[in-house]
Formats: structure tokens, sequence, C-alpha cells
């Protein structure tokens, strides 16, 4: 009975040790200026959920704001990094905090996904942060 109690009690402290030892989630946020249209989110979760697969689940989930230009990352940072995630944003063609998107992903983004001064993004009068209603 005694071994038993002793064997449960090693139990317990070993599965608390395994799950202490877990790192937590963490978030980061990213602006990027091209990013405003709905076109891009679709274009950028894709292309996400890819990355996610290659990062050995390392990015848990992701929330982008269109009209703050934003995206929430949450990652586990023993898996993948923030720099890692700015690197796959510009891989995707989209500017990341200061860096600027790969030259040749960002050639294939569509007209509205491009910086503003490329003529791209929201235009007068056409919100592109809402999919058109077919």
């Amino acid at each position: 009975m005694k071994k038993n109690l002793i064997l449960f009690a090693l139990l317990i402290c070993t599965a608390f040790a395994a799950n202490a030892q877990q790192p937590k989630p963490e978030w980061v946020t990213i602006k990027s200026p091209n990013l405003k249209c709905w076109e891009c989110k679709e274009r950028l979760d894709k292309y996400l959920l890819r990355e996610k697969d290659n990062t050995d689940n390392g990015i848990s989930q992701w929330k982008i704001n269109l009209l703050q230009g934003e995206i929430k990352v949450q990652f586990f940072p023993d898996r993948t990094s923030a720099s890692a995630i700015r690197t796959a944003l510009n891989n995707a063609g989209f500017d990341a905090d200061t860096e600027k998107a790969e030259p040749d992903a960002y050639k294939k983004l569509p007209p509205a996904c491009k910086r503003a001064e490329d003529g791209g993004g929201p235009q007068p009068r056409k919100p592109c942060h809402v999919p058109p209603v077919n």
C-alpha cells in the first residue's frame, strides 16, 4: 500500500514538472501598411496556414485587423520567433513593421495589396476591407 502511495505521488510530481516546462504561447503585433483589404487577408491566411504546418505548429493562431493594417500572431517561443514570423510575412509579399517585403513576392500581390505609394490599398469611395457581395 505504501509503495503504491509513493508511486502515485511520484507520478503526480512528474506530471506537474512536465507541464511546468511547457512554454506559454506569446503574442506579437506586427504592423503591415499593405495589409488593408479582404483579398490581402485571404492571401495571407492561406500562406500562414502553410507556414503553420512548416514551423511544426510554432504559430498557434492569428488575427488580422484590416482597418488598422496589423496582424496579431500567437506563437510558441520554443518553436518559432517573432523575427521568423516577420520573415514569413515578408516572404508572403507583405511589409512587417520596418522590414520590407521580398521584392519577388511583392510583385505577385494583387494591385489592391500593394503599398499606397505604389497605388495600392483602399481607393476613394471603394472600401476594400469587406469582400464584394456576389
